[in-house]
């Protein structure tokens, strides 16, 4: 059994060594490979680095090349070339715990699930500080499908922080989108709903790196937009797939969490006054006009569901106050 570390690479040679070390501390070398897809960095830096990791590990780490195609489409390259059973997506400035992939083998033979989720550590880059992060809604050491656990859709959307059986692409044909924000939720949320096995372990095996130069801290108002572009990405397959009305209330909780709630508050704390609120609330309506009654409503946890009975009573300007506060 072997998993393919799929590392996309643009203009991160300041954090790469250091992304790279942190697969290689697994000692099981033929039961891993590392794939530096090197997305048209224009750094000047990154492209040799690529090749010079590579050189200093032949026996594990290959490099590919290419024109940039964006996180999702350096991700395609990566699934096409892969040679392992189970995938795992690292982002290039984020790392591994140690031996991780040792433990995520072991673990994989003895359960042969379809998808293995496992936790997640946020370190702020300014700060050092340490923060879990709750990548799964529940963990389970019995595998379940997401027709016995729906609410696992509601689960952090990373494509990273999980190893997925490599068939789950091929078989399906999903593959990420290229150029786009939002790519993650766009293609997990398919692959749960075809997995045959998903497994939560508890350790945190990913430490994601929060920098404020990374695409969610972005600026860029407008792009948030992008979010219903991938619920109607989202929503469509699931229609086309007839699971639409068997995940119809979790869909609606899932639309309510990322496109009326997330969304918003990124949108809010720039602007109380921009189109895109309106635009968000108008979106949950057209798709569920119910959602007032989703039974999923009163799990929503505390501070977020403050935010949706504020939103609900159009109180922009104190919710932005709110995040103001907390910083």
């Amino acid at each position: 059994m072997k998993i393919s570390v799929i590392i996309p690479v643009y203009n991160t040679a300041e954090y790469l060594r250091q992304c790279v070390s942190s697969v290689l501390t697994s000692k099981n070398q033929n039961e891993y490979e590392i794939i530096l897809i090197d997305d048209g960095s224009t750094d000047g830096i990154s492209p040799t680095l690529c090749d010079t990791l590579s050189s200093e590990n032949p026996s594990n780490v290959r490099v590919i090349h290419q024109e940039n195609a964006g996180l999702g489409g350096a991700r395609n390259t990566g699934i096409e070339a892969a040679e392992g059973e189970y995938l795992l997506f690292l982002d290039s400035d984020d790392t591994l715990a140690d031996k991780a992939v040792d433990r995520l083998i072991d673990t994989a033979k003895k359960h042969g699930c379809d998808i293995i989720s496992f936790g997640i550590v946020s370190e702020d880059e300014d700060s050092g500080k340490l923060s879990p992060v709750g990548s799964n809604v529940f963990c389970s050491d019995t595998p379940f499908s997401l027709s016995d656990e729906p609410r696992f859709l509601l689960s952090l959307p990373t494509a990273c922080g999980r190893i997925w059986k490599k068939e789950l692409f091929f078989e399906s044909g999903i593959r990420f989108p290229s150029k786009v924000w939002y790519e993650d939720i766009r293609t997990t949320s398919k692959l749960f709903a075809i997995a045959k096995s998903i497994l939560t372990v508890n350790n945190a095996y990913y430490k994601y790196l929060q920098r404020s130069g990374s695409i969610m801290h972005s600026e860029n108002i407008d792009r948030n937009g992008e979010i219903i572009d991938a619920f109607e990405d989202i929503l469509s397959w699931y229609r086309e797939n007839g699971l639409f009305e068997g995940y119809k209330d979790i869909l609606c909780r899932l639309c309510i969490d990322h496109v009326y709630i997330a969304a918003s508050v990124r949108v809010l704390r720039s602007s109380t006054k921009h189109p895109l609120l309106k635009k968000f609330k108008g979106y949950l309506k057209e798709n569920f006009p119910d959602y007032k009654k989703n039974p999923y409503i009163e799990n929503i946890p505390g501070s977020k569901r403050l935010v949706f009975r504020l939103l609900e009573k159009k109180m922009y300007r104190l919710i932005a106050l709110l995040f103001r506060i907390k910083g």
